[in-house]
């Protein structure tokens, strides 16, 4: 299923949101949100972890096997409790669960809520708590972006963008995401600066660059000229 450009949330579902698994068509709109900070996240300590999603996978199953299971992510139901208090444990466990942030944020625009009452804490503390967690981790700052974004904040959604380019490294796949990112944004120079860096990596799915082009805002970049006594045989002697 390719996006759609009216609802493009995780504007770059070709990577990312294909890439967890998430369904284009439950993407919904955002809801209004405040502004949240440590003192009303409280704190990250939990009796069964934290873990990194990244790293310590050894003890996933053992928090998504009860609390996020498949009818959980899709919000549609839950065993236990409720899907906000299965989604709030999985979420004190790996604070930075990339599904499991994605799938929070769905639920309060599906209930139309930034807090609904059966999560701990609002909806945007999640993703506060797992940056305060672990301020690396790129993927949970693309679609903290997408989350700001949908809330009217485009300046702040900006700012999560440019510290996650600035952890970027030689990584073309972030690179290539955040350029995504930046087109649902409709900043295309830095989707354009995105997309060089890349390709230059050598990234090959062509999405962004198309993208870029179906806008007019893609150029290809300047052929490099052959030096003077290379291969070019400019500049060798005859006789």
């Amino acid at each position: 299923m390719k996006p759609s450009r009216r609802h493009s949330f995780i504007g770059h579902v070709a990577s990312i949101v294909r890439l967890l698994g998430v369904p284009v068509a439950m993407m919904l709109h955002g809801t209004a949100s405040a502004q949240v900070d440590s003192s009303t996240c409280g704190p990250i300590a939990h009796a069964f972890g934290p873990y990194d999603y990244r790293t310590d996978r050894s003890n996933l199953a053992i928090v998504e096997g009860p609390h996020f299971p498949p009818l959980v992510e899709a919000l549609i139901g839950t065993k236990r409790a409720s899907v906000g208090g299965d989604l709030d444990y999985t979420l004190r466990a790996f604070p930075n669960h990339h599904r499991a942030l994605i799938a929070v944020m769905r639920y309060g625009e599906k209930l139309k809520s930034p807090h609904p009452g059966d999560l701990s804490f609002p909806v945007e503390c999640y993703f506060d708590r797992a940056l305060r967690f672990r301020s690396d981790d790129t993927i949970v700052r693309m679609i903290y972006a997408q989350f700001l974004s949908h809330n009217n904040r485009p300046s702040h959604a900006l700012q999560q963008l440019s510290m996650a380019d600035a952890k970027a490294g030689d990584n073309a796949f972030t690179h290539y995401n955040i350029g995504m990112v930046y087109m649902d944004l409709k900043e295309y120079d830095k989707a354009m600066a995105q997309a060089r860096k890349a390709y230059d990596l050598g990234f090959s799915r062509p999405e962004l660059r198309e993208r870029l082009a179906a806008v007019g805002k893609w150029t290809d970049p300047p052929a490099t000229k052959p030096t003077a006594g290379t291969d070019s045989g400019i500049g060798e002697s005859t006789k």
